[in-house]
């Protein structure tokens, strides 16, 4: 073995760590070479002698050569020391120490055996992808430790750790080293995208500037997805430069992705690769970097449900590893397709915090956590993509009421499909569709773009199974599970009823040609030129969200009888109140209906009183201000006032009283069947009558409607602003308040109301809450000011003396 790389001075130390401390952070920059040494160096640890290690990458091609280096590096072939463990391919034997597993496999290992007999520690490589399955590999990791393996090691490493946010999960007295890359100096140069500029074009016009560059080497281009490498590889065969052209990306089988990285002999490589070669791998001979600077992610949106494919700018850490990849072997250069001003933000978003977390939510429910507050998490679930994804399980009937798992969510739990996927799988039982079941999951599960309908995208597969390697190995891994095998010719008609228990959420109904109803009451487009936008019902496999509506990419039609005969509660009838703006009043009628559809109604002859009640109940909800008439505001201001001072009194704000309509508004609803029938009625009268007689009695003596003033009249106190924490409000003429020696007060003396002393006009002269003062102080400024545009009302010298009045001198015989 080499010992030139950077990590070598830092081995010592990091065995040392975790001979004290089960848990280590190591920040390494690119090529100090953490991926391969340090997992090699820690199997001679005392704490893991006799035992394994589990390394996770998050990506196949970077586990399958990772593994195969570390044997190199120990005169072995992959499956002796060094093995590596995938979905559908592992190389592993009994000598095996060190097993290099992808995401999905750990989390598997954990769900079949929490203790993990006989692994001595696990280490997180590339932890800064951030993937929703290494978030939760680590959270189970964690929880293991902390329960029944306190020797278990854990090691999180990458070039950029969010070590603040780590050191809350791991622990802040967790170990952090620190270790720098070896990188050859890379120069950048900025080549923006003119607006008008296709992005291959614009690629392909860089590409050919690094191709022609003096000792130029291999040269390595990142575009966002694969409908982009496709053009521009097509461009670039077609380009006349002596070059050997690959393609790099996800979709690829495994085997073809090993054989783009490796070095050609003779020829120029331009690969042409997704940012799955971003990180993880040196790609050998690559000493040019041509990055588009975008990325593509699925966004969910939890308020649709619906997922949308975003394009977006990567990140300033992103940017940095892929102009990284040009320095890994000799000096290089990076070209980026963007304006050097354009600004990133410096770190990616976990992909927890933006993806559909239904996996996520079956995990934990056959971890046996039904509350993700049960784990230490680097970045919690949000709510509301919990909320959403606990809903879809229900809908799928993997999980109950409670969040425990069903029969069928156990037994789709242990297929390693996305939920909806796997409850297709095991509902295809029941409906005598395996096989086809096992060709639609190879499909959709690949998220290849599908051009046509389903149908014939299997069929196509099928006749033409060597186009189509990675479905091929996929189909025989399902149907090996599955115990069944593909036949040369497929039964088509489940095909509706399979999608229907996959995606019961996405059944949708037609509006108008073209328009859909989703069960989940969203609506959806079809171009109206499509086959399906005069079907009355579809399953919408592929929908993205818009602005507004969202677009169906993907769907196949299903008939009403097969809609009900998968769902036989469709068929009671439900009676159903709703308010008909158009009429103004309440309609009735029964229907059947699948979630938001409607799939039959017919109308009611007479209104159930409970229904109408509820009915103009969500009504009013939708109308409050029916109900805040001025009577109910100066109530809503009392109550308030008196809940400050004590918390006995009721919380009668807007939403609390909406949220209790039933309670003093249900007694006086009978007959009512129209809002008109509501709008004078005395609901502030209703509200007082919740309150028992001695509540009325002291409500009238804390908070009195009035108060009288020294003229003898009787003013309306205003208590609404003290819905909003204000104080009350008494406004009258500035002559009505001689003799009043202080300002007046309510709720027992504890609060001072606030006057508005009003002209003869009855418009303000003053507003205060020290009378007194304004007597002792500001009188006479008003009283000088006022004498001469009121004569004929009184303005004597003295007010706290001053009889009160209402009245002119004249009609007071002066």
């Amino acid at each position: 073995m080499t010992t030139s790389l950077p990590i070598e001075q830092h081995l010592a130390a990091i065995q040392a760590s975790l001979a004290e401390y089960p848990r280590l952070m190591l920040v390494a920059q690119p090529g100090a070479g953490k991926t391969t040494r340090v997992p090699l160096t820690l199997l001679s640890s005392e704490w893991a002698k006799g035992q394994r290690l589990l390394l996770l990458e998050p990506r196949r091609v970077a586990a399958r050569l990772v593994a195969t280096f570390m044997a190199a590096q120990l005169n072995e072939q992959v499956g002796e020391t060094i093995g590596y463990r995938m979905r559908g391919d592992s190389q592993v034997g009994p000598a095996t120490r060190l097993e290099v597993v992808t995401q999905g496999v750990l989390t598997r290992m954990l769900q079949d055996d929490p203790l993990l007999e006989g692994v001595a520690g696990i280490i997180f490589d590339e932890f800064h992808e951030r993937s929703i399955e290494a978030d939760l590999g680590l959270a189970l990791a964690l929880d293991v430790q902390e329960s029944v393996r306190d020797d278990l090691r854990l090691v999180v490493m990458s070039a950029t750790l969010d070590v603040t946010a780590l050191k809350d999960v791991l622990g802040h007295t967790t170990p952090v080293i620190e270790c720098v890359g070896r990188e050859f100096p890379v120069e950048t140069h900025y080549r923006p995208v003119a607006a008008s500029e296709p992005l291959e074009r614009a690629a392909l016009r860089v590409t050919q500037e690094a191709v022609a560059r003096e000792g130029g080497g291999d040269v390595l281009i990142i575009l966002p997805g694969v409908a982009e490498i496709s053009q521009l590889v097509n461009m670039l065969e077609r380009s006349g430069m002596d070059i050997e052209v690959r393609a790099l990306h996800g979709r690829m089988p495994i085997d073809a992705q090993q054989s783009a990285l490796k070095p050609h002999a003779t020829r120029q490589r331009v690969i042409v690769s997704t940012a799955i070669a971003e990180s993880s791998v040196t790609v050998d001979g690559v000493n040019s970097v041509v990055d588009a600077g975008l990325e593509r992610v699925p966004l969910f949106h939890p308020r649709t449900g619906l997922t949308r494919l975003t394009t977006r700018r990567v990140n300033r850490a992103s940017a940095d590893q892929r102009r990284g990849r040009a320095g890994r072997q000799q000096p290089g250069v990076c070209y980026r397709l963007w304006a050097s001003e354009q600004p990133l933000v410096p770190y990616g978003e976990p992909e927890m915090l933006q993806a559909d977390l239904s996996k996520l939510a079956l995990e934990l429910a056959l971890w046996g956590a039904r509350d993700p507050r049960e784990l230490s998490w680097v970045s919690p679930p949000p709510e509301g993509a919990w909320n959403s994804a606990q809903s879809l399980l229900r809908q799928l009937h993997l999980i109950d009421a409670a969040g425990m798992l069903t029969p069928l969510g156990r037994q789709s739990a242990q297929l390693p499909l996305e939920p909806r996927l796997a409850a297709m799988l095991i509902n295809a039982m029941s409906l005598e569709a395996m096989p086809l079941a096992c060709a639609l999951a190879a499909l959709l599960e690949g998220r290849e773009r599908i051009q046509g309908s389903l149908r014939d995208a299997v069929q196509q597969r099928i006749d033409q199974p060597s186009a189509f390697p990675q479905w091929r190995q996929e189909v025989k891994r399902l149907s090996r599970l599955m115990n069944t095998s593909l036949p040369k010719s497929l039964a088509f008609e489940p095909l509706g009823a399979l999608l229907a228990v996959a995606y019961p959420d996405r059944i949708a109904q037609q509006l108008q040609p073209g328009r859909f109803k989703l069960a989940n009451g969203k609506t959806a487009t079809l171009p109206t030129s499509h086959p399906l936008a005069q079907a009355a019902f579809i399953v919408a496999v592929n929908v993205e969200s818009a602005t507004s509506e969202a677009n169906i990419y993907v769907a196949e039609a299903i008939t009403k009888e097969t809609l009900v005969s998968l769902y036989p509660t469709t068929q009671a009838w439900e009676e159903r109140i709703t308010w008909s703006e158009e009429q103004g009043k309440l309609v009735g009628d029964a229907v059947q209906r699948y979630g938001e559809l409607v799939l039959a109604s017919r109308p009611l002859q007479q209104l159930p009183a409970e229904a109408v009640e509820s009915a103009l109940i969500a009504a009013l909800k939708q109308r409050p201000t029916m109900l805040l008439n001025e009577h109910v505001l100066q109530l809503q201001g009392r109550m308030a006032l008196l809940k400050i001072h004590d918390e006995r009194w009721y919380d009668w704000s807007t939403p609390a009283l909406l949220s209790i309509l039933t309670t003093w508004l249900g007694p006086y609803m009978a007959g009512v069947t129209r809002l008109s029938q509501l709008e004078k009625r005395p609901f502030h009268t209703y509200l007082l009558n919740t309150l028992d007689w001695e509540q009325q009695t002291e409500l009238e003596r804390l908070a009195p409607v009035s108060i009288v003033a020294p003229s003898g009249n009787r003013i309306n106190v205003d208590y609404s602003p003290c819905r909003e924490g204000g104080a009350p409000v008494l406004a009258l003429k500035l002559q009505e308040a001689f003799g009043w020696q202080a300002t007046p007060t309510v709720v027992g003396g504890r609060v001072t109301v606030t006057l508005h002393l009003l002209s003869p006009a009855r418009r303000p002269l003053q507003v205060t809450q020290d009378l007194h003062s304004f007597w002792l102080n500001g009188y006479s400024e008003v009283r000088k000011e006022m004498r001469g545009r009121y004569p004929k009302h009184p303005w004597p010298e003295d007010p706290f003396t001053a009889p009160a009045t209402a009245y002119t001198k004249r009609r007071l015989g002066q």
